[in-house]
């Protein structure tokens, strides 16, 4: 008779499942790290997205971080912009900054488990006619949850208000 016994399946069986929990723990930080790199990519392009559409419609373009919802809980505070972005094309932008008869021109919700926080400023980043960013450089950290900015996997994107993006391993930004 050829075949295996229930025995020797068995065997097998629980020898994967060691190897399988053993190895289990070192995929943790290649996960953080692939949803960091998400994060990092999405807010580069939509930042090159933004900047190519205020240069096309002459300014009145916004980036503007999404807030809390059923699907997201990390946008509490005004820096804060863990559920993602979305970029808006205003009709006019007001004093106090906030956009004018609104429209979506993009949006990225941010991958969960996920720390975004914006170093200086606020809520919406506002880009000229030129492409520019308005007022001074842009700096986000973006960290695994409950990890801290000096963790391997955290990275720091800095943009200058001329609009060059920079990916750094020492987030947060301390200039543009």
């Amino acid at each position: 008779m050829r075949g295996f016994t229930a025995i020797e399946l068995m065997v097998t069986v629980a020898i994967l499942a060691v190897l399988a929990a053993l190895a289990a723990p070192s995929f943790t930080s290649i996960m953080e790290r692939w949803r960091v790199r998400q994060a990092v990519d999405g807010l580069q392009s939509t930042i090159y997205f933004a900047r190519s559409e205020a240069i096309k419609r002459s300014g009145n373009v916004v980036i503007e971080k999404l807030p809390n919802s059923t699907n997201c809980t990390t946008a509490s505070g005004s820096n804060d912009w863990g559920c993602g972005w979305q970029v808006l094309a205003c009709s006019s932008i007001n004093a106090s900054g906030t956009c004018v008869s609104p429209n979506t021109l993009q949006r990225f919700d941010a991958p969960s488990r996920l720390e975004v926080t914006r170093t200086s400023g606020g809520a919406s980043i506002q880009l000229n006619r030129w492409g520019l960013v308005n007022g001074t450089w842009i700096g986000m950290s973006i960290v695994p949850q409950s990890k801290s900015i000096s963790d391997a996997a955290s990275r720091g994107v800095c943009v200058s208000s001329g609009g060059r993006i920079r990916v750094i391993s020492d987030p947060p930004c301390t200039s543009g």
